[in-house]
């Protein structure tokens, strides 16, 4: 990838600009690890870490500031519990020295642990084992309405959440207390040779945590809670009454589609519970990292940016100083390519990092310098995926010159990453790739050293190298990612190979990767229901089978696989943009092979909005295809000069080709032998493999319009092989057909017997030609054939034959657009 000018890849081979988006989250506190990679799809992904220091790099903390802000939520509940201590208007939580406080939602589920004590041996083993399930989200989520809490619990065991919803109501129509007895109650669970609950245990902890926080409420604060416990239960009296009146006036099979409906969207998809009021530190914790985690992990489940940003301003609003929630409101404006408030939220992220002092607890007095220089390279980073490379420029000048001072050298090895991806847009040089990785191995970040690796491929794959030595250096890499459990750079590397065998033409081969890839397991645990694998190496891989199916003339497999791929990666998400290019290009295809220029043509707007020169290209041929040649000629020529200006070598080539056909088109043969050399020069140099075989059949074409078949056919033999093995279908049934022309034109000077059977050769040859056509239903080409065939049936003398093939050609020919069917027009 070229940078943001516009350039793309060929074939949407994975980027260095891509690439190094991984790196950039490694650098994220353990949570954040998880976070989705922020630099985006078109800048700031090579072997630059952004920001990628991190637990993953050995030695290295990870973020600066990876401690817990200090301050815990609990302060926000100001009217219920306890009054907070406010300087200067600024909530300072955790006055009492405990992370969490008692809600009326967490006594329920103190009353579900006490029943589920009492209940003992009664259980089934079914359905504990559901309850255990149960019981972590609820521990570390959000308060819940109860009829949600109920609905949840019966799911599980329906007459556990009777018991439940009885003593609750025994609690809050009883007297106060009834609340004082029930938490006595609660530190029998620990006593006993046999407790029934573990002082240690995630249950123990909650247990233990809630009576401390009971035990420092003053008087007025536990009155205050039993009355927060009564209106919390009326409130779900008041729904379960309003429910009984609707279920009278409600049809019973509407109704029973509701509830099933309810039980689908289901209490255990947390990231649909809204944070209601404020939440303790732990809980607050709990839905960040779980929102960052969707985020990387299966985009679709979690909240939409629009709502997750407004409960991320919930929180902040109760506790400016909460550093992770800067972070996450930069990763979520991200998502949408806001520039303005992702630079917003994450100055905020290092500014509340310095501000809470976490850097400087953990790093002591070099944790104030680390924030800021990881504050600028974070930066770069950030104008590095939106195409800002002179603010980019800056402050990653500023992180080197904070990191040489503070002698982090690791650092600065992620700076030298990010100037390799800024020089990249001036020049292509290995030079501070290679000295990146190197050091890289040197330090021990084995990351950011296989992401060098695999950028050095890249760039090496554009510079023509042999796909062998490429191969192998790929498998350099891969021993890093096996050996450290990388799993997301290990289905990068599988993405890169299929890119680059459908970049030297291999589809057979590229085809083999993205399968290898599909049925990988992930290394990385997920939580049950999370999809693992929608990152963008899946989205590259499946756009590539998507589009090999469709050379095939699949286009039924082709449609379920970007229905698949829109699913995985709804439109408004980060790597969209991939399936949206390769459909576009797939309809254009079809249209155009079906003869339908218009609709080809109304296409072309959506691949240039998507990529610039991708759009030009389509638009030249449709021009083409229209006879509008001088139009076509100046696009074409445009796009020449623009091409070998960035070094895009495979569009170069196809321009070239598409040029030498407007020449045969216009009746200038010698004019187009020299563009084919040209072509064929440039191919053989890059090892482009396909695009060679394609200029060779275009050459023998050239030889054939100037009367030199024989010579055309002892070329064809040497480009005809790699074209069926690995060619789309198109470009193997034009294959066949220039080969019965070829055969038909030498037989002209064979003998009587001789001529008979090169033109019985050549029918066979045109039928395996109709075959493909036929496949991906291009009609004017199935004409061209149809209409050969009968002519060389004519002269065999084959009547009924002929007929057949005449009536075809007619029916053809009434639906196509009639501007003549010459013999010998072009080689596709």
């Amino acid at each position: 990838m070229r940078g943001r000018s516009g350039e793309q890849p060929p074939r949407a081979l994975l980027s260095p600009e891509r690439l190094s988006r991984a790196r950039h989250v490694a650098a994220a506190p353990s949570w954040r690890r998880t976070s989705p990679p922020p630099i985006g799809c078109d800048a700031a992904r090579a072997t630059a870490a952004g920001a990628a220091i991190g637990r993953r790099e050995g030695g290295s903390r990870g973020f600066p500031g990876d401690g817990r802000p200090g301050a815990a939520m609990a302060s926000v509940h100001e009217s219920l519990y306890f009054n907070p201590m406010l300087t200067n208007g600024v909530v300072h939580a955790n006055v009492f020295g405990v992370r969490d406080w008692v809600t009326p939602h967490k006594m329920a589920l103190l009353v579900l642990l006490s029943e589920l004590g009492r209940a003992g041996s009664q259980l089934g083993l079914l359905e504990r084992r559901r309850l255990n399930r149960l019981l972590l989200p609820l521990l570390q989520g959000p308060d819940m309405a109860l009829s949600r809490l109920r609905k949840a619990i019966e799911e599980c065991c329906p007459h556990l959440a009777g018991s439940v919803h009885i003593r609750l109501k025994l609690m809050a129509e009883g007297e106060l207390k009834d609340m004082e007895q029930f938490f006595d109650d609660l530190s029998d669970s620990f006593s006993g040779t046999e407790p029934e609950v573990h002082k240690t245990s995630v249950v123990g902890l909650f247990l233990r945590h809630m009576i401390l926080a009971y035990n420092k409420l003053s008087f007025s604060q536990v009155y205050k809670l039993y009355t927060a416990l009564q209106q919390y239960f009326q409130k779900d009296e008041k729904k379960d009454g309003a429910d009984e009146n609707e279920m009278e006036l409600t049809n019973p099979e509407e109704l029973d589609g509701k509830m099933e409906k309810e039980e689908l969207d289901g209490p255990l998809r947390e990231e649909e519970i809204a944070c209601s009021g404020p939440l303790s530190q732990k809980q607050a914790e709990y839905f960040l990292s779980q929102q960052a985690s969707l985020l990387k992990n299966d985009e679709t489940k979690a909240l939409a940016p629009a709502s997750l940003q407004k409960e991320l301003n919930n929180l902040l609003k109760f506790n400016p100083d909460f550093a992770e929630a800067h972070y996450l409101s930069y990763l979520n404006s991200l998502r949408v390519q806001d520039v303005f408030s992702s630079t917003h939220s994450l100055l905020h992220y290092f500014d509340r990092l310095i501000l809470t002092g976490a850097e400087s607890k953990s790093n002591g007095d070099e944790g104030y310098g680390r924030s800021l220089r990881y504050a600028a390279l974070n930066l770069a980073a950030l104008h590095c995926r939106f195409g800002h490379y002179q603010q980019a420029e800056l402050a990653l000048q500023e992180a080197i010159r904070i990191a040489q001072e503070s002698n982090d050298h690791v650092c600065l090895q992620h700076c030298l990453s990010w100037l390799y991806i800024l020089e990249q847009k001036i020049f292509d040089s290995c030079v501070l790739l290679e000295h990146s990785v190197n050091k890289s191995l040197h330090f021990g970040l084995p990351y950011l050293a296989s992401l060098g690796i695999q950028s050095l491929v890249q760039q090496r794959a554009f510079a023509g190298k042999a796909a062998n030595k490429l191969m192998d250096a790929l498998k350099d890499s891969d021993l890093l990612h096996w050996k450290h459990s990388l799993s997301e750079l290990i289905d990068i590397s599988i993405a890169q190979k299929t890119a680059i065998w459908r970049l030297y033409g291999r589809s057979t081969m590229a085809l083999q990767q993205a399968q290898t890839l599909l049925s990988m397991n992930s290394l990385e645990a997920v939580n049950v229901g999370v999809q693992q694998n929608n990152t963008e190496s899946f989205a590259v891989v499946l756009c590539h089978l998507a589009e090999l199916h469709a050379e095939q003339g699949y286009f039924a497999a082709a449609s379920e696989i970007l229905k698949h791929l829109k699913e995985r990666f709804p439109p408004n998400s980060q790597h969209a943009q991939l399936w949206m290019l390769f459909d576009q290009k797939i309809q254009f295809e079809r249209a155009m092979n079906d003869g339908r220029y218009h609709i080809a043509d109304s296409l072309v707007a959506g691949i240039t909005a998507l990529n610039s020169i991708e759009g030009v290209y389509r638009k030249a041929i449709v021009l083409k295809a229209q006879n509008q040649m001088s139009e076509a000629h100046k696009l074409l020529q445009k796009l020449l000069i623009h091409c070998q200006k960035i070094k895009n070598t495979e569009m170069v080539i196809r321009v070239l080709l598409s040029m030498a056909e407007l020449y045969w088109r216009s009746s200038c043969h010698t004019i187009a032998l020299p563009v084919l050399l040209q072509a064929l020069a440039l191919a053989r140099e890059y090892s482009l493999q396909y695009l060679a075989s394609e200029t060779v059949l275009n050459l023998a074409f050239s030889q054939l319009i100037l009367g030199i078949p024989e010579q055309a056919l002892n070329i064809l033999h040497m480009a005809i092989e790699p074209v069926l093995a690995h060619g789309a279908v198109l470009d193997k049934g034009c294959a066949m057909f220039l080969v019965a022309k070829c055969q038909v034109a030498s037989a002209a000077s064979y003998t009587p017997q001789k001529k008979i059977e090169a033109l019985e050769s050549a029918i066979l040859n045109l039928n395996e030609a109709k075959t493909y056509f036929a496949k991906v239903d291009c009609k004017e080409q199935l004409r061209d054939v149809l209409y050969f065939q009968a002519r060389l049936f004519h002269t065999l003398g084959r009547t009924q034959e002929r007929n057949k093939c005449a009536m075809l050609f007619r029916q053809l020919h009434q639906e196509l657009p009639a501007h003549g069917v010459p013999l010998i027009n072009a080689f596709k």
